[in-house]
């Protein structure tokens, strides 16, 4: 998954509205604060926000395994990093862990979900229901993630008033109305590439300052306005490179004794 960013060319999610301070009253306000309260969170690396949900997914099997504690080593083996870097991510939110014990799961399910803004489930809208779409409006997945779609929008007239998971489509001139309506700062698009940026400019005009965006363009939007984008044929042509590489590796002259070393070391104490 690839992202593209406008603001702070550092890479520090301080330059995020969510993550600098909710309660600084600077610019317009989250809509999903509750009762205006201010939190301070902390500056945290941008690779380190892309783990921690990596760590909440793999928090949560241990706890549904019943497990009250979990060694470093156990959840960085879990979230596919090593035991090292776990450490020093959690250590941004203050957790250390216990010496011959490990972290307590339930407490750091609750810290992990609190600075990534999860301890209510935040409203979604999702723009174009085609094929992707459709799939997206009827993932069961995102409760559990700490999201609901709230609102499901598409251009085509023959689209609209379809229900899928009880939600009905709306037409995408109704998106101002929706957003008021459900509180959304967050929204999906999944149209096709021409319309892409045309939605997002709608979107953000409409207060939408986080957009997952599975069109196959690049997005301009304005500073402040964080977007997502999720390729997956550039996934598969990543995929193909190694593929080829490996191909190339074992029919070249030293391919099949490199290969056999490769194999050696692995299994070598």
């Amino acid at each position: 998954m690839s992202q593209h960013r406008n603001g702070d060319p550092s890479g520090r999610t301080a330059s995020t509205p969510e993550l600098r301070d909710l309660g600084s009253g600077a610019g317009p306000p989250n809509r999903d604060l509750v009762g205006g309260s201010s939190q301070q969170l902390p500056d945290l690396p941008e690779a380190t926000v892309a783990r921690l949900p990596e760590y909440l997914r793999a928090l949560h099997q241990f706890g549904e395994a019943g497990h009250e504690t979990v060694s470093s080593e156990a959840l960085a083996s879990a979230a596919g990093v090593n035991s090292a870097k776990l450490r020093k991510d959690l250590s941004h939110l203050g957790s250390y862990g216990t010496r011959g014990v490990g972290y307590d799961v339930e407490l750091l399910v609750g810290q992990i979900e609190s600075v990534l803004g999860l301890t209510q489930r935040r409203a979604v809208a999702l723009v174009g229901i085609g094929n992707l779409g459709h799939a997206l409006a009827g993932y069961g997945g995102f409760a559990s993630r700490g999201f609901r779609i709230a609102a499901l929008l598409d251009a085509d007239p023959r689209r609209v008033g379809e229900r899928i998971n009880g939600l009905a489509v709306r037409h995408i001139d109704d998106l101002d109305t929706v957003m008021i309506e459900h509180q959304i700062n967050i929204a999906v698009i999944a149209t096709p590439m021409h319309a892409a940026q045309s939605v997002a400019d709608r979107l953000v005009a409409a207060g939408v300052t986080s957009i997952l965006n599975f069109a196959p363009c690049v997005l301009t939007v304005p500073d402040g306005v964080d977007v997502r984008k999720v390729d997956l044929a550039i996934e598969l042509q990543i995929l193909s490179f190694h593929e080829h590489r490996k191909a190339s590796a074992a029919s070249s002259p030293n391919g099949s004794a490199l290969a056999e070393r490769r194999s050696e070391e692995a299994v070598s104490p």
